[in-house]
């Protein structure tokens, strides 16, 4: 029988000395370095056993609380002209461009607009009541997807603009929220060149966490299929660093803010 190489008895050495000093690491109490108000967070002993994982007898992890946090983060702003006006600069800073209307038919003289500056010869929509409203002021050929025409996808490429609703919108990143129930899947702000996003001034969050929460809070256990955050128009800085607006998605989004 052959003993063991030098190899690989260097290498079982060199491996029992790291799981050794991790199970040591894992003794030590020490409270997550992050956080600023220790009163936000009770941090167990880690010698405690009523604190330990029974699968690997160590400590379990802590889901801290999302206060916590907060110092960290972005500001989401703590009124509603807070929040407005951050998410106003955020989505600017995105290069997504803002348009505050005073009511829809604002909204709709503003999007008709656009759509002649642009020539658009075909837009897409997905059914809601603001978006409605204002596709009515349109003057050229209108889809909606989840009506007869369907989602097609090589339709929905043929259009110029898609103009959907969307869950909330997000101060803290200028981000939007998008589901499969108000904003007709995936396919509706991706494929077509330009995404407007028609949505009423009280459906500015601050954070994250918060959009996340009310959706929770407002579909129960029926979540929508999809849920997508969208951060400014797609963009790339994959080659040599250079930002490419539109290279996986419309390379304009146009938020049409009411109220």
């Amino acid at each position: 029988m052959s003993s063991p190489t030098p190899s690989k008895l260097s290498a079982a050495s060199s491996r029992e000395t790291i799981l050794a000093r991790i199970r040591e690491a894992l003794r030590v109490p020490a409270p997550p370095p992050h956080v600023i108000d220790r009163t936000l967070v009770d941090v167990p002993h880690r010698s405690d056993p009523s604190t330990a994982d029974p699968r690997s007898g160590f400590p379990a992890l802590q889901v801290l609380p999302a206060d916590a946090g907060r110092p960290w983060l972005p500001d989401g702003g703590d009124t509603p002209e807070e929040r407005l006006a951050i998410l106003t600069d955020n989505l600017e800073k995105l290069r997504a461009e803002v348009h505050r209307c005073r009511d829809v038919a604002h909204a709709a003289e503003t999007i008709a607009d656009l759509a002649r500056a642009a020539s658009w010869q075909r837009v897409a929509w997905h059914h809601d009541a603001l978006v409605a409203d204002v596709v009515r002021a349109l003057s050229c050929e209108t889809c909606q997807v989840d009506g007869p025409s369907g989602s097609d996808k090589e339709l929905l490429e043929s259009c110029q603009a898609g103009i959907t609703s969307c869950e909330l919108l997000v101060a803290q990143t200028g981000s939007i929220l998008v589901d499969s129930r108000r904003s007709g899947g995936r396919g509706l702000s991706i494929l077509p060149h330009v995404h407007l996003v028609v949505a009423r001034v009280d459906q500015v969050v601050g954070t994250l966490g918060d959009a996340l929460a009310l959706t929770k809070q407002r579909h129960g256990g029926q979540l929508p299929s999809m849920l997508s955050f969208i951060t400014g128009p797609s963009r790339t800085g994959d080659i040599e660093r250079i930002l490419v607006l539109g290279a996986h998605g419309p390379k304009e989004l146009h938020v049409i803010l009411v109220g």
